[in-house]
């Protein structure tokens, strides 16, 4: 298995886990290291963590396919929406799981698979309504921020309070 994150406590602790549940566990915190391994390993399942410093998961993900295209990839993020899940399973990922998860939620997302139909994704598909639009667009923003909530009102050209009140709100 293969398991890319950049967050050392998370990816130690599953690799751990994962060892203890009898893996052979290759951990990378890039993006060169984990294509060097699973080039190398030809991995049967990767856990992929879809925001790194300087890349993506659904990057990793791409490269991963054409060095191990049997590979059975899972995305892992703390920063879920629907847009990112429907794009890591067009791209070829099984599953798409958000964080926390543990070792075992992450072993039944290997077995619980998404549907990768092309078909069948399409004519399923829902488009966002312009309320989850907007909620996504202001945390990807607050998220690309740091959470500094006077930078990312000035980025969304909102006031500061406007911005608060948006975020007390329930998602839609």
């Amino acid at each position: 298995m293969l398991l890319v994150d950049d967050d050392d406590i998370l990816r130690n602790r599953l690799t751990r886990a994962f060892s203890s549940r009898g893996f052979d566990v290759y951990a990378a915190k890039t993006k060169e290291d984990a294509v060097a391994q699973a080039e190398e390993a030809q991995p049967d399942r990767a856990v992929l963590d879809l925001k790194l410093p300087e890349t993506s998961g659904l990057e990793i993900l791409r490269e991963l396919l054409k060095v191990s295209p049997l590979t059975q990839t899972v995305i892992l993020t703390g920063y879920g929406s629907i847009t990112n899940a429907v794009e890591a399973v067009r791209l070829g990922a099984i599953n798409y799981l958000t964080k926390p998860a543990d070792a075992d939620e992450i072993l039944a997302a290997f077995e619980n698979r998404a549907t990768t139909d092309p078909q069948i994704e399409s004519s399923s598909y829902n488009p966002q309504s312009l309320a989850e639009a907007e909620w996504e667009h202001i945390h990807r923003v607050l998220n690309q921020c740091g959470g500094n909530l006077s930078e990312a009102a000035r980025l969304l050209d909102i006031p500061r309070r406007t911005l608060q009140r948006k975020l007390k709100k329930l998602a839609p």
